[in-house]
């Protein structure tokens, strides 16, 4: 396998990623780098689907990175993931390892894979006085000027959208340099029929629950993190701490949880047929296979193109 070729393991949640990476780091003597938004948090396990467990095949422990980085309560943010990302990548390829990118969260993948610019821009006073006297449209033209809209929630929130302003004004006058190619991705979709996901998302939220879900999150009220941020981080953080504090009962939690998980998965596979329309290949894999199967798949490939 060519130096920079860099395996990618994706797919929606639920869809066994973990399992596969982990038989493919096992293989090519390699290391993974976790695309998961909140398994960057220490102490959010069972929620984040982070069994660390599962990083142990043939009696030894994959080494992964980005996997309890922060606190519960500190907002991580793409900027940081995107730096962090290069520099576990970096690190292993100096230790003459394979590097092995696995995850769901769409934005934390293609920020890496496009290699966003994504810098530390400081507040620009002057800028901000002249766009605070116009209009939340005309701020939104003065946006789209400059740049096609990663995310739309910047357009809508006015401080975001005045932040965003400032960024990309900061970016039209400071040129990037040409962009480095540190690598080329070769993406494995992990893919299972709709229905199907379906029950596999309703069958491991049971589960979850069963072996300590709700204790989790209860333990991290008590230790003092705040309501509001747990919500913040969504999903089982968000109705679980709904039900804990007193605000759903625990039939209605499972049902608005189950939901919005079945919603999530959903969001996500739009976000990888995005990927696909601006000319990402995907070999897909069916979910189905056993995990030898899967694994002699990605194997088969990464040779040919190495």
């Amino acid at each position: 396998m060519q130096n920079n070729l860099l395996p990618c393991i994706i797919g929606p949640t639920a869809s066994g990623k973990t399992q596969i990476a982990v038989a493919l780091a096992e293989a090519i003597d390699g290391e993974i780098i976790s695309a998961d938004s909140r398994q960057v948090y220490r102490g959010m396990n069972i929620g984040t689907g982070k069994d660390l467990t599962e990083y142990e095949i043939k009696g030894k422990l994959i080494p992964f990175h980005l996997i309890d980085m922060v606190e519960p309560g500190y907002r991580y943010n793409i900027f940081e993931y995107q730096r962090d990302f290069y520099n576990a990548y970096q690190d292993i390829i100096n230790r003459n390892r394979r590097a092995i990118l696995c995850g769901g969260s769409g934005m934390y993948i293609t920020s890496v894979l496009d290699n966003y610019r994504l810098e530390e821009v400081k507040e620009n006073k002057a800028l901000r006085e002249k766009l605070d006297n116009m209009s939340t449209e005309e701020l939104i033209n003065l946006l789209m000027s400059y740049t096609s809209l990663h995310n739309h929630t910047d357009t809508c929130d006015r401080e975001r959208l005045i932040r965003a302003i400032e960024i990309q004004d900061y970016y039209k006058n400071n040129p990037e340099k040409s962009k480095q190619i540190l690598f080329q991705p070769l993406i494995f979709y992990i893919h299972y029929e709709r229905d199907e996901l379906r029950k596999r998302i309703t069958n491991r939220l049971h589960i979850r629950l069963q072996e300590g879900m709700i204790e989790e999150v209860e333990a991290l009220l008590k230790k003092g993190i705040p309501s509001d941020d747990l919500i913040y981080y969504g999903l089982e953080y968000k109705y679980l701490t709904l039900y804990l504090i007193n605000q759903l009962t625990y039939d209605e939690m499972v049902k608005l949880l189950n939901t919005a998980i079945h919603q999530f998965a959903k969001r996500q596979r739009t976000w990888f047929r995005g990927m696909q329309r601006k000319g990402y290949h995907f070999h897909v894999i069916d979910g189905n296979l056993k995990t030898n199967d899967k694994l002699n798949f990605i194997l088969t490939n990464l040779k040919k193109n190495s």
